[in-house]
């Protein structure tokens, strides 16, 4: 809105709106009529014959319309036109949803704590359930011509005879339980023979092993020396975790896992005969 203060106005507005208002009067048009006609404001014809023309705007404005109105009513105001009206000020916007430096700044140290939190919240859970898979170490199994003497002799019978023969105690060498094999070279290799699934093991890789009914048979973290061997028809679905460290020998032949793996992750079944197929 311009204020009177900050519009200087020359000329007879009061005149100037006298003349039209008697102009309109004698011609019989009310102020409505006359808004309608030129299309203006009913307020803006209001000031201009009251003489406010500082409440329209600029000069430019105020002669146009008072031109207008002249020409409706056939009357001359040109005598009355020496106006010069201030260019009205432009209106100083001042923001109310002003949000200051610090406060943003800490509004965004507050977003990144939070997401912080919701990931730490998703990952710690899921990092606890795998990690507990790899937690478990599995007894190793040696034969015993791989045992040291010391080992060896803990696992000799005491004295000759049938229960004597078929009872081996357990042997410990270091800190890894070793469980004493009876079966001697020819007997593993007549395993293989036989088409048993042999596993050898050059670096950790973890291992499932289930049975064809899904009863887990085996399952473990393996490490570097460690080798695993299962009869054919004993077991229906092998899981190798990290399988590029893992050598797999079905009947004596070395099987190629390329077909069965993804993200160094093999999974193959093996069939009644010993064979090696794809997972279902």
């Amino acid at each position: 809105m311009i204020h009177e203060s900050n519009t200087n106005i020359q000329g007879d507005a009061r005149g100037c709106g006298e003349r039209l208002r008697e102009a309109r009067q004698a011609a019989g048009l009310g102020v409505p009529e006359v808004a309608a006609r030129l299309r203006m404001p009913v307020h803006v014809v209001e000031a201009l014959e009251e003489g406010r023309w500082q409440v329209i705007g600029a000069s430019v404005f105020v002669r146009g319309q008072l031109r207008s109105y002249a020409r409706l009513l056939g009357i001359d105001v040109e005598p009355f036109l020496d106006i010069e009206v201030a260019p009205a000020r432009p209106v100083d916007l001042v923001s109310h949803a002003h949000t200051p430096r610090l406060q943003r700044v800490m509004e965004g140290v507050g977003r990144k704590a939070v997401y912080v939190v919701i990931t730490a919240a998703i990952a710690v859970p899921v990092w606890l359930a795998t990690r507990t898979h790899f937690g478990d170490t599995p007894p190793t199994t040696a034969s015993l011509d791989a045992l040291p003497p010391e080992a060896e002799m803990a696992t000799r019978p005491v004295a000759p005879g049938p229960a004597a023969a078929t009872t081996v105690p357990a042997a410990t060498v270091g800190n890894a339980p070793y469980v004493a094999s009876l079966a001697p070279p020819v007997a593993r290799a007549a395993q293989a023979a036989t088409g048993a699934l042999q596993l050898e093991f050059s670096g950790e890789s973890w291992m499932q092993v289930t049975a064809p009914d899904g009863r887990t048979v085996e399952q473990g973290l393996m490490r570097a020396g460690d080798s695993r061997s299962f009869e054919a028809g004993g077991i229906g679905r092998v899981v190798l975790g990290n399988a590029s460290v893992v050598r797999v020998q079905q009947a004596g032949s070395i099987v190629d896992l390329t077909p069965f793996q993804r993200a160094n992750v093999a999974r193959f079944a093996v069939s009644s005969d010993g064979s090696v197929t794809a997972a279902e």
